[in-house]
C-alpha cells in the first residue's frame, strides 16, 4: 500500500509538471492567435530552459577532472543538453526533462537548437527523487534523423554508452569508443557516465513554436531557416562553438 502511494505521488508530480508546461504553452498560442500575447510571456519558459542549458555547459567546462574530454564536443555530430531531469521511483521509476539539441553543419558551424524532451521509466531496485543534468553527445547523423522523424529510444534505435570523463581521456581518438551516442549526467556537482537506455527523446514542437514561430520544424531550425532568434538561444549555440574548438 505504501509503495503504491509513493509511486502514485511520484508519477503525479511528473505528470503535473509536464501538464502545467503544456497548458501554459497552449494558452500562449491562443493569445498569439487573438493578438494579445504579452511579449514577456512569449517564449519565456523556453528562454529560461536555454539559459539553464548554457549554465550546464559552462559548469561542465569548469570541471577539469570530471568533465567531458575536450574532443567529445569538437568531434560530435550533435549535442543535447537537458537540465534538471526529474526522476522519481520506488521499484518502478520514471524520469522527465526538457532541453535543447543542436547539430553541427558540414562547415563545422553549430546550428540553432531545437527544443526536445526526454522521458522514460525503469524497473529495479531504486528509491527516492532526484534532479539531474544530462548531456548526450551524438557521434553520427542517424540518431538525430530518427528524433526528427519521430520518437527515438536510447539503446533501442541507436547504441548508447556512458561517456568517458576527464580531460586526459582523449575520447575523440580512442578506437574503443564504438557507441553512436555517449551520455553524461551530473548530480551533486559531479559529472559521470549515465545509463539512460529506454529513455525516449522527442522534438518539443510546442516549445519550437513559442520561440521560432508556428509551423517551424526541427529540420528547418537545423538548416538555419529561422530568424529573429532570442539572445538566450543564440548564447547556447555560441557556447557550443566556443567549447567545441
Amino acid at each position: 500500500m505504501i509503495v503504491a502511494v509513493f509511486i502514485g505521488a511520484a508519477l503525479a508530480c511528473l505528470l503535473c509538471h509536464s501538464e502545467v508546461v503544456r497548458v501554459k504553452r497552449r494558452i500562449w498560442l491562443v493569445m498569439v492567435l487573438l493578438g494579445c500575447a504579452p511579449l514577456a510571456f512569449a517564449g519565456e519558459a523556453e528562454n529560461q530552459r536555454a539559459a539553464n542549458a548554457v549554465r550546464v555547459l559552462r559548469e561542465l567546462l569548469q570541471a577539469p577532472d570530471r568533465g567531458l574530454p575536450s574532443g567529445m564536443i569538437a568531434d560530435a555530430y550533435a549535442v543535447a543538453v537537458i537540465p534538471d531531469v526529474f526522476k522519481a521511483g520506488l521499484v518502478i521509476g520514471g524520469r522527465h526533462g526538457a532541453g535543447l539539441l543542436a547539430v553541427k553543419g558540414e562547415d563545422g558551424a553549430w546550428s540553432y537548437p531545437s527544443f526536445v524532451t526526454m522521458s522514460g521509466g525503469s524497473i529495479g531496485f531504486q528509491v527516492g527523487v532526484s534532479s539531474t543534468d544530462v548531456i548526450l553527445v551524438f557521434r553520427t547523423q542517424r540518431g538525430v534523423d530518427s528524433i526528427v522523424h519521430g520518437k527515438f529510444t536510447l539503446g533501442a534505435d541507436a547504441s548508447v554508452a556512458a561517456g568517458p570523463v576527464g580531460r586526459t581521456a582523449q575520447a575523440s581518438t580512442d578506437a574503443q569508443l564504438k557507441a553512436e551516442i555517449y551520455s553524461y549526467s551530473r548530480a551533486r556537482g559531479l559529472f559521470a557516465g549515465a545509463a539512460l537506455d529506454g529513455s525516449v527523446i522527442s522534438i518539443d514542437n510546442d516549445a519550437n513554436a513559442a520561440v521560432y514561430g508556428a509551423g517551424v520544424t526541427a529540420r528547418r531550425i537545423f538548416a538555419g531557416g529561422v530568424g529573429r532568434v532570442p539572445n538566450a538561444i543564440v548564447d547556447f549555440r555560441d557556447r557550443l562553438e566556443e567549447y567545441g574548438r
